[in-house]
């Protein structure tokens, strides 16, 4: 009679153990026949040798779910959960399969690949999440694994500013609301970006194709134009509230540069010092009369002789294919000393009103405070511009400031300004407040 009840049991606990691994077999529809039979196999052969009564009914004469002791003296309790841990496999991929009830005695517990990496953390001021209109390299360094097939971003400015020129009158704005989609693909990275405070609303527009290797690219629509340094630098990385007056005055201004919608290929090869040629065709400005003019030619070459220094030279020329009245070239060099970064620039050309020279210098500081979150960053500029010829002129701006960085994600930033800018009297100094953040 015991020997019937022990079977009845064992069959019982058998049972149970297929029916509890139905589901499971069925959503990850992975596990062959066989594997399946052999599992079963493998639970028979566990409840051969003990005693299970984790399923007993009531007709037995003790409560469901009750443990008991089987002749053999076994533990009941660790036989059943040896018997599902061998008949119900868990979903994923095989070293990722663990026991539903647990882990198994004297098994230890696998752990897989993807739990044992943690993402990289940012470090303050380091770009992560930057759109490819502002750094086209962003998804270049970001790792196979982290890259996602499509990406919503955006960053809001808020700046308050005290300028000498209007007696220090406050003025509040918002500079910049920028939103964004992008996506990449193993060949295609396309992206649309929109500013919602200026009021040409919209800024990239553009696909990019690549080889597999990345080497060459070929971009088509709107985007930056490869010319200047300091306007190529992601607005979130530069630590200045704006561009500068050198900036301002040649693209703004005299519409040298910027974003254009046009036509450019780039050669990127790692392994020659990192350098990487971007050249192009782009739509030409408008004249006085708002009549557009011929399509204007930039180009730009960088090298990174040593893993701290970048070196580069840049050119715009406009109306290319027909008389040319305006045009520029530029050189750059970059140093990263840990967390110092030292920038100068230098350009010269020929404007409507005559030539120009400028120089453009730029220091800052990266110090973590409080762990890796929190840092202070100052930060201290000199530019110059000479006008030449018929025209003459100067013009210069010594900014000097403080920004505190939350991570990659906020940051804060105080600059003080002194600049005598085209058309100015008499240099004048202006106070800035500018928080900033994004997702």
């Amino acid at each position: 009679m015991g020997g019937w009840r022990l079977d009845e049991r064992a069959r019982r606990g058998l049972l149970a153990a297929v029916l509890l691994g139905m589901p499971a077999l069925a959503s990850a529809g992975a596990t062959a026949p066989e594997e399946v039979a052999s599992s079963t196999d493998a639970a028979e052969d566990t409840l051969s040798g003990g005693v299970v009564d984790g399923v007993e009914g009531t007709g037995g004469g003790e409560p469901a779910g009750a443990a008991t002791e089987g002749p053999t003296g076994d533990d009941s309790g660790e036989v059943m959960e040896g018997a599902l841990a061998e008949a119900v496999p868990a979903q994923g991929l095989p070293e990722e399969q663990v026991s539903p009830v647990g882990p198994v005695p004297g098994k230890s517990e696998p752990v897989s690949e993807k739990q044992g990496k943690k993402k990289k953390k940012a470090k303050p001021g380091e770009p992560q999440d930057e759109s490819l209109g502002e750094n086209p390299d962003a998804v270049d360094d970001t790792a196979a694994e982290d890259k996602e097939k499509l990406r919503v971003f955006g960053r809001v400015y808020a700046r308050a500013s005290a300028d000498e020129r209007q007696k220090y009158q406050r003025s509040l704005s918002i500079p910049s609301a920028r939103v964004g989609v992008s996506t990449s693909l193993s060949n295609l990275e396309a992206e649309v970006t929109a500013d919602l405070a200026d009021k040409s609303i919209l800024k990239d527009a553009f696909v990019r194709l690549a080889d597999d290797s990345k080497r060459f690219r070929l971009y088509g629509g709107q985007f930056k134009s490869p010319f200047l340094q300091r306007s190529l630098e992601s607005s979130w990385d530069l630590p200045l509230v704006s561009r500068g007056l050198v900036e301002d005055y040649l693209t703004e201004v005299h519409q040298l540069g910027g974003r254009r919608l046009g036509l450019m290929g780039e050669v990127r090869l790692k392994d020659a010092w990192g350098l990487k040629l971007s050249a192009g065709v782009f739509e030409g400005a408008k004249d006085e009369a708002g009549v557009r003019m011929k399509e204007d030619v930039a180009a730009r070459l960088s090298l990174r002789p040593f893993k701290a220094l970048t070196v580069g030279v840049s050119t715009y020329v406009a109306e290319a294919l027909e008389v040319v009245r305006k045009y520029a070239v530029a050189a750059d060099a970059e140093l990263s000393l840990g967390a110092l970064s030292l920038t100068g620039e230098a350009i010269t050309g020929r404007l409507p009103l005559g030539p120009f020279t400028s120089q453009l210098l730029l220091a800052h500081y990266t110090l973590p405070v409080g762990g890796r979150e929190w840092a202070l960053q100052p930060v201290a500029g000199f530019e110059a511009l000479q006008l030449r010829g018929d025209v003459e002129g100067k013009g210069h701006a010594m900014v000097g400031g403080l920004n505190v960085l939350l991570g990659d994600r906020f940051k804060a930033m105080f600059q003080a300004e002194r600049a005598l800018r085209p058309g100015d009297e008499a240099a004048a100094l202006e106070y800035s407040l500018q928080l900033a953040a994004r997702f």
